[in-house]
């Protein structure tokens, strides 16, 4: 963290008049268009949330159907009957998501998948804040909505980024392989978590033309990993609370309901 600080200081004004070029020049895709919710499938029933950035917002697709959401939905629809919902914005933090969550109307989820942390590196949160911001989020969908697992996206590969010129792509992308060392090992002393690598082609080719989100065949990808984690970890397991007969730290399946 001393480097980055260093980093930081001795670099801050180039750093800063590349953030601002790169707002520049770079081209806004748009949203693409698309059912956000939807009932498909056949099986038991699986309720799943889609929530965060652009990513998850499918930037860079030409429909939904094309983008996270719709190929995620597709890959699980041969297992359960999905009830699914997209909740995803252009440019949200992990805060803006968390207020974005609070005004939903009330419903029950069983799987929350999130793409969060590109706008929180650029908006030069710490990875500590962050966490700390991920962990409150992630209680208000327990409490609110009775979430019973939550797979937790790596934060991409910026250092890859071609829309990111140097050094302004390595100072972003070490602090996003901060944030992913951190969310890794938050998720993995959460028992309800599952931290999600994104084992993506560094084939830049594959991106979007903006050259800093997914295109369709990296969402193929990406949806296939997120689905698989599904499959394996549903139903979930839990701790048997002490008193049960059991030893502590002993799993028991759960039915899905």
């Amino acid at each position: 963290m001393l480097k980055h600080y260093a980093t930081t200081l001795v670099l801050g004004p180039l750093l800063l008049l590349q953030g601002r070029h790169v707002r520049r020049v770079t081209p806004v895709l748009p949203e693409p268009p698309g059912a956000r919710e939807g009932r498909v499938g056949s099986g038991p029933l699986l309720r799943v949330l889609i929530l965060g950035d652009s990513a998850a917002a499918g930037v860079g697709a030409a429909t939904q159907a094309t983008a996270l959401s719709g190929q995620l939905t597709a890959a699980l629809a041969p297992r359960f009957e999905l009830a699914w919902k997209l909740v995803a914005h252009t440019g949200a933090t992990t805060n803006d998501t968390l207020r974005t969550v609070a005004a939903l109307d009330r419903e029950v989820f069983d799987v929350v998948v999130t793409s969060l942390g590109v706008n929180d590196v650029t908006g030069g949160r710490s990875p500590r804040r962050w966490i700390a911001d991920q962990a409150r989020l992630l209680e208000v969908l327990r409490e609110a909505f009775g979430v019973r697992r939550f797979l937790l996206s790596e934060v991409p590969p910026m250092h890859l980024f071609p829309a990111l010129p140097q050094p302004l792509r390595a100072y972003l992308g070490a602090q996003a392989l901060r944030y992913n060392a951190a969310l890794r090992a938050f998720a993995e002393a959460t028992g309800d978590c599952t931290w999600v690598p994104l084992d993506l082609t560094q084939d830049r080719t594959q991106m979007a033309s903006d050259g800093f989100h997914p295109g369709p065949r990296m969402y193929t990808a990406w949806a296939a990993q997120l689905a698989d984690c599904v499959i394996g970890c549903w139903p979930p397991v839990s701790t048997v609370r002490a008193g049960s007969g059991m030893m502590p730290g002993t799993i028991q399946h759960q039915e899905l309901s």
